[in-house]
């Protein structure tokens, strides 16, 4: 997961896989912040997190 509280450094909270199939990563963010993201799977596959609070239009965005 990259975003503006890691700048956008990929390797700073990469995804890991789960059982179930999905990937989660955990990261602690200040309350009452607000921050856009993406998420980046191998083979540089960029996707949006369709349970983020909102969307940018580029970036899925999360209200703390």
């Amino acid at each position: 997961m990259v975003g503006d509280f890691n700048h956008w450094n990929p390797a700073a909270h990469p995804l890991q896989s789960r059982g179930d199939g999905t990937l989660t990563a955990h990261i602690s963010l200040p309350a009452h912040s607000s921050h856009s993201f993406r998420n980046l799977a191998a083979g540089d596959h960029w996707f949006d997190d369709e349970h983020a609070d909102a969307h940018d239009g580029t970036n899925s965005r999360i209200h703390t």
